[in-house]
């Protein structure tokens, strides 16, 4: 979806009051904050109730629209939680929120329609049909992936129904947002709930920093964004100080309002503000290289150091006043303002508060004077608004009086008055409806009942090949064994009989969906009859084709609303989140990973090829201080995977899984050999105790 005004917005970062004020300052458009819970910077300061408030009334004071994330992974016991913070925020005036969790997002739609919902990065949508799926649930806005070139946005923008979002500046994920377990599964600090430990910008390897990217910078390509109609660009920082988010949003602001990309002066003045190692846009021009990495050199931090004496000042804004004071009568201010919007600078309207007070008294002595009353009137203190002498008007009776206190009341009242008219001003000049959007089913409900199967992925053919010509019992039990849907047609025709299903690859760009269309086409005309899905684009990617649906854990599946919502598209078998302990699965109902190495990462540059070559693929391994080892393979397209360095086998928990109602499993068989998989399969079976170091699922 194109956006109909000429220039994207341009969205800040504030992790605080001072950095918000220094993104308007700035020249934001419109602001993104975290509350203090549900929010993907869970480290950042983020905002209370009461600051959010007096976020929202600056912001609007400013022509600034504010967002606030909701953009974690939700469980369960938090879910009412989570929309009873949803409808504060809704209450509070915010503009729109950011969810990631897709249960979460089609609740708040159904219980607060008129909320504007736009999907955060974290929701994974990488081409038109995952976008598309998103405003499905009635979301107007997503936020694509960061790894997207700019032919992907060009295409994703003219053919998706919603408003399109993408990262301009700031730090990047080594891994695909809302894939990445390696903080969760290794450090206990989860990245999908706003814990992230950073575990990519630690030394593998002797010292290595091979998963450290620099930080990506788009100011060379501004024409070329504003040309691909995306409708907002987003400065990544949350975490960053207000003198950060002050400097990068001007520069930005200029480049936007000039139409032009940056020189070499502005690329040298935002490396000075902080870079690590000079910048990226290696996602965005599609020319992967290992200059891609880069970490945080001391000259980096001398240089950004320097900014902290920088003094960052908000501009206030000017109204007008007419004061009456009359025998008799009530006291009456009136405030008049112009509020305009930063998205629609042609645009303006007149904002009116009328605020009454005292009568006032006969003076005995001191009476009013308009030269007292105006000096009182012009003391604004910490609004937003500034009076000059000039722009004040008075009608005042001679001999009449009136307390300090009672002036000050007065003004105070027409003051906040003017701040509350903002908001509504602020909507009805960007033209926001007030329906949002309507999805167009209720995706809470839904009929059928939960498939329960037993499932196994290999990610290379050659072991299941293996496996099948050396222990074809060791897949009994299992009514769907995956490959990966590039290797399917390499499957012999027996081996199909056993090898039913295909495993989609997770990250589909918009330049790679025809190829990977043909090849399921061809799967299916080979006998395939399940598909594991990973990514909300895949529901549009199975369907006319008579396949029977698996919810991948990559669907970030953590509560009984995100669940329903694929069940009502149609998948009624799920592997859940292996986030979750074993008494959250229990309350979802659905499959969990029970043997085999979890992936942690999915990455699109190949690290393999970069740092062991091509001839290491299925050998490589990352090393980390512990001198734990993590196998990296190759995924569709030379992107890579990433996997634990410890096996998760539950096979001698049987009775702890049926009492947490787990009545289906999945396997992941990734570098282990075809005597390794058939060796640990028939422990499981037995409920052997494993003799090496493996880890569990958790009963926290």
């Amino acid at each position: 979806m194109k956006r109909t005004r000429d220039l994207p917005e341009l969205l800040s970062p504030a992790g605080d009051m001072e950095a918000l004020k220094a993104a308007i300052a700035g020249g934001a458009d419109a602001i993104y904050v975290g509350g203090l819970r549900f929010g993907a910077r869970a480290y950042a300061k983020n905002f209370g109730e009461d600051e959010l408030r007096a976020a929202v009334r600056l912001c609007h004071v400013h022509g600034v629209r504010l967002y606030v994330t909701l953009n974690t992974l939700v469980f369960d016991k938090e879910i009412n939680d989570a929309l009873e913070y949803a409808k504060l925020l809704y209450e509070i005036g915010v503009d729109a929120l950011i969810v990631a969790d897709v249960g979460v997002a089609a609740l708040i739609r159904k219980e607060l329609p008129h909320l504007e919902l736009h999907a955060s990065t974290q929701m994974g949508a990488h081409n038109t049909e995952g976008v598309n799926f998103a405003h499905g649930l009635g979301l107007t806005r997503v936020v694509l992936a960061r790894e997207c070139s700019i032919a992907d946005i060009r295409k994703i923008t003219a053919e998706s129904r919603a408003e399109c979002e993408v990262f301009l500046h700031g730090a990047l994920c080594v891994c695909h947002s809302g894939q990445c377990l390696f903080s969760s599964m290794v450090g206990g600090r989860s990245g999908n709930r706003g814990e992230c430990a950073q575990p990519c910008r630690l030394p593998y390897n002797n010292g290595k920093y091979i998963l450290s990217l620099k930080d990506l910078s788009l100011a060379a390509h501004i024409k070329e964004l504003v040309e691909s109609g995306v409708s907002s660009l987003k400065i990544e920082g949350r975490m960053k100080s207000p003198e950060y988010v002050y400097e990068v949003t001007r520069i930005y602001r200029v480049l936007l309002d000039e139409n032009r990309n940056s020189t070499p002066a502005e690329n040298k003045r935002l490396a000075d503000v902080f870079s690590r190692g000079g910048f990226t846009d290696g996602y965005f021009t599609g020319k992967l290289y290992g200059g891609m990495t880069g970490i945080r050199s001391e000259e980096d931090k001398r240089n950004s150091k320097e900014l902290k004496n920088e003094k960052i000042n908000l501009p206030k804004i000017e109204i007008r006043c007419e004061a009456t004071f009359k025998r008799g009568k009530k006291s009456k201010l009136v405030f008049t303002s112009k509020a305009l919007s930063r998205w629609e600078r042609d645009k303006t309207a007149e904002i009116v508060a009328e605020a009454y007070g005292d009568v006032p008294s006969e003076a005995e002595t001191s009476p009013l004077d308009v030269e007292g009353v105006s000096l009182r009137l012009m003391k604004m203190g910490n609004t937003p608004f500034s009076i000059s002498r000039e722009s004040i008007k008075i009608n005042l009776d001679e001999g009449i009086n009136l307390p300090p206190s009672a002036i000050n009341n007065l003004r105070r009242e027409a003051s906040e008055l003017l701040e509350k008219r903002y908001a509504q001003t602020l909507n009805s000049l960007v033209g926001i409806e007030e329906n949002i959007v309507s999805a167009p089913i209720d995706v809470l409900k839904y009929d059928g009942e939960e498939k329960k199967i037993n499932t196994v992925l290999f990610f290379k053919p050659d072991t299941v090949r293996d496996v099948i010509e050396k222990s074809k019992a060791a897949l009994s039990g299992v009514e769907a064994v995956f490959v990966p849907l590039e290797e399917y047609n390499t499957l012999t025709d027996f081996e199909r009989t056993l090898v039913t299903g295909v495993y989609l690859p997770p990250i589909i760009m918009e330049r790679e969906w025809d190829e990977v269309e043909a090849l399921l086409s061809e799967s299916v005309t080979l006998g395939a009859r399940y598909a594991l899905l990973g990514n909300i684009s895949h529901i549009a990617l199975i369907s006319g084709h008579n396949l029977i649906p698996v919810a991948d854990f990559r669907l970030n599946i953590a509560n009984k609303h995100s669940k329903a919502v694929y069940a009502s598209a149609g998948i009624h078998s799920v592997i859940l989140s292996p986030e979750l302990t074993l008494p959250q699965a229990r309350d979802i109902r659905g499959g969990i990973i029970t043997l085999g190495r979890i992936p942690l990462m999915i990455t699109e540059r190949c690290f393999i090829k970069e740092n062991f070559g091509c001839d290491s693929c299925s050998k490589a391994r990352l090393h980390d201080r512990k001198d734990m080892k993590f196998p990296i393979m190759r995924e569709y397209k030379h992107r890579n995977v990433i996997f634990n360095s410890a096996i998760t086998y539950m096979g001698d928990k049987s009775s702890e899984l049926r009492a947490s109602r787990i009545d289906s499993t999945h396997f992941i068989f990734s570098v282990e050999s075809a005597d390794e998989c058939i060796r640990l399969i028939s422990s499981y079976k037995r409920g052997d105790v494993l003799n090496i170091p493996h880890r569990r699922i958790g009963k926290r």
